[in-house]
C-alpha cells in the first residue's frame, strides 16, 4: 500500500493549466448590493452580470412577503415535499403559476437545473427519442444523459434539420426496426449565450407533422416574452400546442427556484418519480411566498417589462454605435463578442476597474474562438447608468483594440 501520495494531485495540474490558459475565473464576491449597483470586490460598480432583468430581487412586495412568511412559518420548511415539506403556500405558487402560464398544472423544482434533470428522465427513457438543439442549455444536456434515451442533434434553430431528422425518425425507427414510444422535441426558448430566440413556431409545426412533443425550457424568456411575461409560448400564441414548459423563478422572477408546466398527468408523475424532487427539501416558506409575490407583481405592474425593452434597446443601440458586434441577440441578454479567451477576460477585467460589471464567458461554455462579454441590462438600470456602462465600453474596447479608436 502506497502513503503519502496525493490521490487527488492531478486537480492541482488541471488547475495550474486553466491558470496557465488564462481560462482560470475568480469568484466575484459582493459585499452589498442595491438594484443595479453593487459592491464587488471591494469596489463599487455598476452589474450588467445579473439576471434580475426586472429588479423584483429589491421590490418591495416580495421583501415583505418573505419577512412575513419566514415570521409566520419559519426559515425553513424542514422536509422534502413528499413526506411533510409541503405547505400550504408550495401549493398556492403553483396553482398561480398554473394560471399564469395558461395550463393544467405545475410543480415546483428547486433550480431550473434541476428541473431539466428531474423532467427529462421521467418523460422520456430507452424507448423514445430526444431531439435537442445545438446549443440547448447544459441542464437539458445533463438531462437527456441521464433519461438513457437515445437523442440526435439539430443544427441550431435550422428547422430544416430538424425535420429531416423526424421524418428519419418516423421511418426508420429505432434501431430494431420498431417504432419510437413518443418523440420529444427539446428547445430553449431564449439561448442564454447568444440572446437569440427559438423559432417556436416552425419547430412546432415540424413537431406536429412527425407527432412528436415539444419542450421548452423558457428559463430566460420567463418574465421577459409574453403579455406580463408568460414566456415564449405567450409571446408566438402558442397555447395548447406546446406539451412540457420550463420555467426558473431565479431570474425575472428575482427569486430562487424552477418550475414545470403542463398537464396535470405529468405534474403526478414527476412527484412520483422527479429524483430532484423527491429527495431535495423543499424550497423555504420566504422563497415560495416571495416567488408568489412576484407572479402578482407581473401581473400588476407591466410597465415593467416596458422598462425592460427600453434599456434593452437603447443599451444595444449604444453597443453596435461603438463598433460592437453583438452577434444574434434578440432579447437582454446582449453579448459582447470578443473571440479569444484571454481576450474576453482582460477586457472583462478592464471593465472592472472602470466600474462597470460584466462577466466573460469563454470556453469550454462557448466555442474556442467565441469568447464573449455577457451583458444583461434590466428594467431597474437608469439611463444615466447605461450611458457610464457605454462610455466604459467605449474607452476599454479602444484601449484593447476590440473596436478602432
Amino acid at each position: 500500500m502506497t502513503t503519502g501520495a496525493n490521490p487527488l494531485a492531478h486537480l492541482s495540474v488541471e488547475l495550474a493549466e486553466l491558470k496557465a490558459a488564462h481560462l482560470y475565473r475568480p469568484l466575484r464576491v459582493m459585499s452589498s448590493a442595491n438594484g443595479t449597483r453593487v459592491t464587488v470586490d471591494g469596489r463599487d460598480v455598476i452589474s450588467l452580470a445579473s439576471n434580475n432583468y426586472l429588479g423584483l430581487n429589491t421590490h418591495p412586495r416580495l421583501v415583505e412577503a418573505a419577512a412575513e412568511a419566514a415570521r409566520r412559518f419559519g426559515a425553513g420548511s424542514g422536509a422534502v415535499r413528499t413526506i411533510s415539506g409541503t405547505m400550504s403556500l408550495h401549493e398556492e405558487l403553483e396553482a398561480a403559476l398554473a394560471a399564469f402560464k395558461r395550463v393544467e398544472a405545475v410543480l415546483t423544482f428547486q433550480s431550473g437545473f434541476t428541473c431539466n434533470t428531474g423532467v427529462i428522465p421521467v418523460v422520456a427513457g430507452e424507448p423514445d427519442l430526444i431531439v435537442s438543439d445545438q446549443l440547448n442549455h447544459a441542464s437539458i444536456i445533463d438531462g437527456m444523459r441521464m433519461s438513457k434515451a437515445p437523442r440526435v442533434v439539430y443544427r441550431h434553430k435550422d428547422v430544416g434539420h430538424l425535420r429531416e431528422l423526424l421524418a428519419a425518425a418516423r421511418r426508420d425507427g429505432r434501431s430494431g426496426g420498431e417504432p419510437y414510444r413518443s418523440i420529444l422535441v427539446v428547445t430553449d426558448g431564449v439561448f442564454s449565450m447568444d440572446g437569440d430566440i427559438a423559432p417556436l413556431p416552425a419547430i412546432v409545426e415540424a413537431a406536429e407533422e412527425h407527432g412528436a412533443a415539444v419542450y421548452v425550457d423558457d428559463a430566460h424568456a420567463s418574465g421577459v416574452l409574453g403579455r406580463n411575461g408568460r414566456g415564449s409560448v405567450d409571446h408566438f400564441g402558442l397555447h395548447g400546442r406546446v406539451a412540457i414548459q420550463v420555467g426558473t423563478l431565479s431570474k425575472a422572477i428575482g427569486v430562487l427556484g424552477g418550475y414545470v408546466a403542463g398537464p396535470l398527468d405529468l405534474r403526478e408523475m414527476l412527484i412520483q418519480r422527479g429524483r430532484p424532487f423527491l429527495f431535495s427539501t423543499s424550497h423555504p416558506p420566504a422563497v415560495a411566498a416571495a416567488c408568489l409575490a412576484a407572479i402578482r407583481v407581473l401581473e400588476d405592474e407591466p410597465a415593467l417589462i416596458d422598462r425592460l425593452w427600453a434599456n434593452t434597446r437603447r443599451f444595444k443601440e449604444g453597443l453596435r454605435s461603438l463598433g460592437f458586434d453583438t452577434g444574434a441577440s434578440e432579447t437582454p441578454i446582449t453579448p459582447v463578442m470578443v473571440g479569444e479567451s484571454a481576450a474576453a477576460i482582460r477586457f472583462a477585467d478592464r471593465l472592472l476597474d472602470e466600474g462597470v460589471w460584466a462577466t466573460s464567458v469563454v470556453y469550454p461554455t462557448v466555442a474556442l474562438d467565441g469568447a464573449r462579454l455577457r451583458t444583461i441590462v434590466t428594467a431597474a438600470h437608469s439611463d444615466d447608468e447605461l450611458d457610464t456602462c457605454l462610455e466604459a465600453f467605449g474607452r476599454v474596447g479602444r484601449e484593447l483594440g476590440i473596436v478602432a479608436g
